[in-house]
């Protein structure tokens, strides 16, 4: 075989064996046997004497070098797919992987039912992280799209608001009433009584936290944790439980008959949300597959609103 063919398909096993967090699924998607796929990285590593993967306790980590070739091949492999659809424009079913990470995927239940009649063929991989983790996930290309509340302007990102949702406080039943705090007429809470309540604050990172911790200061009030909590889904635990009052965007949260969603009397008190993908990626096929979605969904939003 050529020396060029074979350095290709080193770099192709390497790239989807990084891709894809393993060899075993590496081999699976490119319909390729394992031993097949494990020669070839092998050889590149001996031919180039660079260790790409620690395989130490039956894990697959890149290493510091690993992690510098794939993001090298990344834009050569992504730029492989978009040649490949522009020879192939004939075929209009698109074929692939998306992976997606989102703040919570609440925002895009109703886009992510289109997508997957639109695009049968495309799996979707959906994690769950906070807003720092969600950046950093897209900058690592690690998925494809990004569900977050943007901040300032991202030079790199290709960026789309989705709307947005206020923050609500969350309570046990009754809560209120046992710390001697009592809702307003209109069923909303006082923005100042939050300070006279034990809280249930999210990790660094969470937006939802800093927009209600920058609200407070805004108004001169202090607000203290009780407790300090990684996730949401721990943070409603301890909410249900009785143990402080937590934070949420309205629609991240549906029907719980252990917990309260209460309106907080304050102006600029939500969370708009946004969907990002890299500039340098807007044209990977399953990318762009989805933001044509984006786009169709968006305007059967914007008509059902209107109506």
């Amino acid at each position: 075989m050529d020396s060029t063919v074979m350095r290709y398909t080193q770099l192709k096993a390497f790239y989807h064996v990084a891709r894809h967090s393993g060899f075993s699924r590496a081999a699976k998607y490119l319909n390729q046997s394992q031993p097949s796929l494990s020669d070839h990285v092998r050889q590149l590593e001996r031919d180039h004497d660079m260790l790409l993967f620690d395989r130490t306790n039956r894990q697959v980590v890149l290493t510091a070098a690993g992690e510098e070739l794939f993001h090298l091949v990344q834009h050569f492999f992504d730029a492989e797919e978009v040649i490949a659809e522009f020879l192939d424009r004939s075929r209009k079913t698109v074929k692939g992987r998306l992976r997606i990470i989102a703040d919570s995927p609440a925002h895009i239940t109703s886009l992510l039912k289109q997508f997957g009649i639109d695009h049968p063929d495309i799996a979707i991989d959906l994690r769950t992280g906070n807003s720092a983790k969600v950046l950093q996930t897209l900058r690592n290309y690690e998925a494809e799209i990004g569900i977050f509340v943007a901040g300032t302007a991202e030079r790199d990102l290709f960026t789309k608001p989705l709307g947005a949702a206020p923050i609500v406080a969350l309570s046990a039943p009754k809560f209120l009433g046992q710390h001697g705090v009592q809702r307003r007429a209109d069923g909303m809470l006082n923005f100042a009584d939050l300070a006279r309540l034990p809280l249930i604050f999210r990790e660094a990172g969470s937006q939802t936290q800093s927009r209600v911790l920058r609200a407070a200061r805004d108004r001169g009030i202090t607000l203290t944790s009780s407790f300090v909590v990684e996730g949401r889904e721990t943070m409603r635990d301890l909410v249900a439980e009785g143990f402080g009052i937590g934070f949420a965007s309205a629609v991240e949260i549906g029907a719980d008959s252990q917990l309260e969603k209460i309106l907080i009397a304050q102006d600029g008190l939500d969370m708009p949300e946004t969907l990002a993908c890299l500039v340098s990626r807007q044209n990977v096929p399953v990318i762009k597959a989805f933001l044509a979605s984006l786009e169709a969904w968006s305007k059967v939003q914007l008509d059902q609103q209107t109506c």
